[in-house]
């Protein structure tokens, strides 16, 4: 399976890169929502899961979002917002534009894994 990692601090990157690569994910990264769709357009398989912050420079992960949403090819992904923006509102906005979940940072590797099994997307026994 595939992840895709867009984060505009290179070390979240890899820690998020950490964990999902226990979990058998084969991970690509983007430091931007621009980025990360100009990497969606030469791939010819789209990735299962794409983790997503949400303040990043060029395009932030709400606008990323929405136009995932948009691009039918694509709409198979599982978004999962993982973002310091922890106001109820905010929430409520990106599960709106069509993230599936939602993790605020600073987490742990646990309660992350845990989102990812809430999706399906853990095989059963990784979270061990």
């Amino acid at each position: 399976m595939r992840a895709m990692v867009i984060d505009d601090s290179r070390a979240m990157r890899m820690i998020l890169k950490r964990i999902v690569a226990k979990l058998n994910f084969e991970a690509v990264e983007a430091g931007d929502g621009q980025e990360a769709l100009d990497l969606l357009a030469t791939m010819t398989e789209v990735p299962e899961l794409a983790l997503i912050d949400w303040n990043m420079p060029n395009m932030n992960g709400l606008e990323f979002v929405t136009k995932v949403r948009a691009e039918p090819r694509l709409r198979e992904m599982t978004l999962v917002m993982v973002t310091t923006e922890s106001e109820q509102s905010q929430i409520v906005r990106a599960l709106a534009a069509g993230a599936h979940e939602y993790v605020i940072k600073p987490f742990t590797e646990g309660a992350m894994i845990e989102k990812l099994a809430l999706l399906g997307l853990v095989p059963t026994g990784a979270n061990s």
